[in-house]
């Protein structure tokens, strides 16, 4: 009972918290002239820089996507109508015109969609995939795809571009993922980045981390489309249990493309975050697989050992970089404590515990979740600051910038509490 009533009370805490933040960007994010949301806010939501980041773009998108078609309190017309305002300035302005046609995405974009910067990864083309497929799943009756498709035509016709803007949400998403798979399977010379002589091809964990994430949403409830990535998931899998290295017992973020270690800091950098958020990824797939084994390696190897490794014993909370030989790691920010790393901590411990049950793994949630709201929730004016010392003081007090936006905080409790439902609901029956 004393547990139950403990899960309660930190239910109610998340619940709470999450409508705390989903206010906070609704207030002071949304772009009302140009479309689309601003990134940069200071920490009480005044806008100090009018520049979009389209990754951030994308993921605000997905996030009131989820929010609105699967909770109910979050069923209101202007988070609809925040993800569609939000989706046509993607589709009008995100993706960059090449000699062959539309190419990726921009990084950054002015605040009415001039590209400013366009970064040689992946990552604004998979948040763009994951933002049209979510949003696709709610607008697919004929009704509220017509008004769509008139947004995007009248968006075209002003701006001169290719039809591409012109296609559905789904379809869209489906045409950049092919275009993902390509850069990364086969060729990767249109990310314009060549391969020089002295620079080793890298199975960087965050590619097939992506990957992995992307099928699981491209796929969900679409047996076609299921059909269609079925191999994906498994070279997505295989690449991520590459990075279990040193006889099992460290998890490395970048290895050789056969899965063996790179020299110096590249091969011996850790970032328990990361690894934590592989974790759950693994987890999820591995429990629609009925895979027992993988259920296993995802929580022993992927969640307990960067925890382990992880976890600053003197002042609490996640390092954001480790070097697997104990030498200090070159990134300036090794040491500090930033918000995502204890986002993916607590989804990927209460995922676990609510599958095996195990005290241990709910011992852990409870160890980051003080932390967690200790740290980084601002009660005074909403939202969650990213960014102290080792210490625990507030390095940086903004709430939105160029990597940080509506994702890893609404995520986070969005999925912990759908988790605390559940086991508070079998626990009640």
């Amino acid at each position: 009972k004393e547990k139950e009533e403990e899960q309660r009370l930190c239910e109610e805490r998340i619940r709470t918290e999450l409508d705390r933040v989903v206010d906070f960007w609704l207030k002071y994010s949304h772009d009302k002239e140009h479309g689309g949301f601003f990134n940069c806010l200071g920490k009480d939501g005044k806008v100090y820089d009018e520049l979009k980041y389209v990754w951030l773009q994308g993921r605000q998108v997905w996030m009131y996507s989820r929010l609105y078609r699967t909770m109910e309190r979050f069923h209101r017309p202007e988070i609809l109508e925040a993800a569609k305002s939000g989706a046509a300035f993607l589709q009008k302005f995100a993706r960059v015109q090449a000699s062959s046609g539309p190419g990726k995405c921009a990084f950054c974009l002015t605040r009415d969609g001039r590209t400013v910067k366009v970064q040689r990864t992946i990552f604004s083309e998979c948040f763009y995939v994951m933002a049209m497929d979510e949003l696709s799943r709610i607008t697919q009756d004929k009704e509220m795809q017509v008004k769509l498709l008139f947004i995007s035509y009248i968006s075209w016709l002003m701006s001169g571009q290719d039809l591409f803007c012109l296609c559905s949400p789904q379809a869209d998403a489906e045409s950049m993922m092919d275009r993902l798979i390509f850069w990364v399977q086969t060729d990767s010379s249109d990310l314009g980045r060549p391969q020089l002589p002295g620079d080793l091809p890298i199975n960087s964990m965050a590619v097939p981390m992506m990957l992995l994430c992307l099928v699981d949403q491209l796929t969900e409830g679409r047996t076609d489309v299921a059909e269609k990535y079925k191999d994906l998931s498994g070279w997505c899998v295989e690449r991520i249990l590459q990075h279990i290295q040193r006889d099992g017992k460290a998890i490395l973020e970048n290895v050789t493309l056969n899965g063996k270690e790179l020299p110096g800091c590249q091969g011996r950098l850790q970032n328990p975050g990361h690894a934590l958020e592989a974790g759950w990824f693994l987890l999820q797939y591995a429990l629609k697989k009925g895979d027992v084994q993988l259920q296993k390696t995802a929580v022993d190897k992927f969640m307990e050992i960067p925890f382990h490794t992880g976890w600053d014993k003197q002042h609490g909370g996640l390092f954001y970089f480790l070097d697997v030989d104990g030498h200090c790691p070159t990134q300036l920010e090794w040491n500090m404590k930033l918000w995502w790393p204890h986002c993916e901590a607590l989804i990927a411990y209460l995922m676990a515990y609510s599958h095996s049950r195990e005290p241990v793994l709910l011992d852990r949630f409870k160890q980051i979740y003080d932390y967690t709201f200790t740290h980084f929730a601002d009660e005074e004016h909403g939202d969650w600051f990213g960014y102290r010392s080792r210490q625990g003081e507030l390095v940086l007090d903004f709430k939105g910038g160029p990597f940080k936006g509506f994702f890893h905080v609404p995520r986070c409790l969005y999925m912990c509490e759908k988790l605390l439902d559940g086991l508070l609901e079998r626990q009640d029956s």
